[in-house]
């Protein structure tokens, strides 16, 4: 039977210091123009792949939610049921979704990463975070005066585009290998990222550690330098070398630890921690993607230090969790460790870490219905005489840019709505399996899955097409323009990004903003280099 929480009931909820899930099911588009600010992106597409990563304890409390609107897919409703049926035992539906939750008087956000972003700019406001113009640094870049930037974005997203001479060192890192990178003590360090939470918090990362070198963020990062009309390079590859971390900060991320009271437990507590089963706990590596790959403890999810400040909720999806960080050197984890708790986050630190000994059991997967396999002959054949119709349920601008030539393309939460004259054998094409799989319950037929994918399609050398305009924008509700279109040369829509980030804090209420912990603020911003 479905439980409804009402917005009333669910605010209250939300800080009232117990544990709670709250899920946004609609896809990531749908979700990024208007949701809760506690909202966990969970789609409907993908809820039987990440739940278990995301919300690992069963008997937690969830409350999930769609806009609630009545000509949508009621997919709140739809995820509600699923997760029951998987065995969650404690599942409410928000009573007339983001539509009631503003009606009562609540505020809705756009955008992603809604408590990492703000955070941001309320650390910017407490540490009067030093930043430099790209005017100023493309001045000091003309005249040759030493410098160093560091990019602290991933190596993927640092691909894309750059700052030119800017190295890739995600904030993660920053602890573990600066000196490595700035060997002196007295060359300036300007740290990036394409909009501004990564540079504040990678700059002010290396002001809390008290290293005596200028330290700044570049204000509004890449976007800001766009936005003057400087070039940026693309498909860049400087980076930290991967046997570069030195130890050198050790003592200094101990004292960062201690002065925000991070707490360090041994591998015997957090083993109890998880046999008791009354928290959610997860176990957190925040290596990098490399060190990860070569091996990590049992039971742990890579969550790359810098990202897991920037995107928490990629990761973590119980407000009130424990969260238990680790690498193999205690640097990275505590300087982390130490930026979660000024979040509200009950994070703390595993001593000895990868040594340590610590064997968790991993969070189960749950099985995907099996489906029967067609091989890229036998589906091109059957495709020539019209016998079967092939639902492309990748992402919609994957889509657009390539696709089997005769595919439907869909999304799970609409998929028996477009179907439902077809009378046509169905076949499914995934880029993982399981989503096609599970998406499948969705039909009135038995449908069968495209064998090897995409992939193997093209391996055989058969045609592909593309389409500008098919799925039209209106449907690519798996896709948030208003986050991506800053980054595809629109100027217009970087500057609103860059206002919508800047305005968050505004937005938040007393209750919101008192479960940050940060200092009280020491002086006004400066803007000074």
């Amino acid at each position: 039977m479905t439980q409804f929480a009402n917005a009333s009931t669910l605010k209250s909820w939300l800080h009232d210091g117990q544990e709670i899930a709250v899920l946004d099911v609609r896809e990531h588009g749908q979700y990024g123009e208007a949701h809760l600010f506690y909202g966990t992106p969970l789609p409907f597409s993908r809820l039987e792949v990440d739940v278990p990563r995301l919300v690992p304890r069963k008997t937690v409390r969830v409350v999930v939610y769609d806009s609630g609107e009545i000509d949508t897919e009621s997919v709140a409703l739809r995820a509600a049921q699923r997760l029951q049926d998987l065995g969650y035992t404690d599942v409410h539906v928000l009573e007339g979704g983001t539509k009631a939750w503003q009606a009562a008087g609540y505020v809705l956000f756009a955008g992603v990463n809604l408590p990492s972003k703000t955070f941001g700019e309320l650390v910017e406001h407490a540490y009067g975070t030093p930043r430099i113009t790209a005017q100023q640094l493309a001045a000091k870049q003309a005249s040759r005066e030493p410098l160093v930037i560091l990019d602290g974005r991933p190596v993927s997203e640092f691909h894309k585009m750059n700052i030119p001479g800017a190295i890739c060192c995600p904030n993660g890192e920053l602890a573990y290998r600066i000196r490595s990178l700035v060997p002196d003590d007295s060359t300036p360090v300007i740290i990036n990222c394409a909009g501004r939470t990564r540079s504040i918090l990678g700059a002010q990362t290396l002001i809390n550690l008290g290293i005596s070198n200028p330290v700044y963020a570049l204000e509004n990062g890449t976007q800001g330098w766009y936005l003057n009309d400087l070039p940026l390079e693309h498909g860049g590859k400087s980076r930290y070398a991967d046997d570069s971390g030195s130890g050198i900060l050790q003592s200094q991320a101990q004292e960062l630890a201690q002065r925000f009271e991070v707490p360090f437990v041994n591998a015997q507590k957090v083993a109890q921690w998880a046999a008791d089963g009354d928290r959610s706990l997860f176990l957190c590596d925040v290596r990098t993607p490399e060190e990860f790959a070569a091996g990590s403890l049992p039971g742990a999810q890579h969550t790359p230090g810098g990202q897991l400040v920037q995107a928490g909720d990629q990761f973590i999806g119980v407000r009130g969790a424990r969260l238990v960080l680790f690498d193999s050197d205690g640097i990275r984890a505590a300087v982390i460790a130490s930026w979660l708790r000024q979040m509200g986050q009950d994070a703390c630190v595993l001593i000895d870490g990868l040594h340590s000994g610590l064997r968790l059991e991993s969070a189960s997967r749950f099985a995907a219905p099996e489906l029967p396999l067609v091989t890229v002959a036998e589906l091109r054949s059957r495709l020539e005489r019209d016998e079967v119709l092939l639902v492309d349920l990748r992402p919609s601008m994957k889509y657009r840019a390539a696709h089997i030539p005769g595919a439907l393309w869909s999304i799970r939460s609409r998929l028996a709505r477009n179907l439902r004259d077809e009378t046509r054998a169905i076949v499914l094409l995934a880029d993982e399996p399981a989503l096609a799989q599970w998406a499948s319950l969705e039909l009135p037929k038995p449908a069968a899955l495209l064998q090897g994918g995409m992939a193997a399609w093209q391996q055989a050398g058969l045609p592909l097409e593309a389409s500008a305009d098919i799925p039209p924008d209106h449907d690519c509700i798996d896709y948030l323009f208003f986050v991506h279109d800053r980054h595809d040369g629109n100027k217009d829509a970087a500057r609103r990004y860059l206002a919508w980030e800047t305005g968050l804090v505004q937005q938040l209420d007393a209750q919101e903003l008192a479960a940050f912990h940060l200092p009280v603020p020491a002086a006004p911003l400066s803007s000074a280099v």
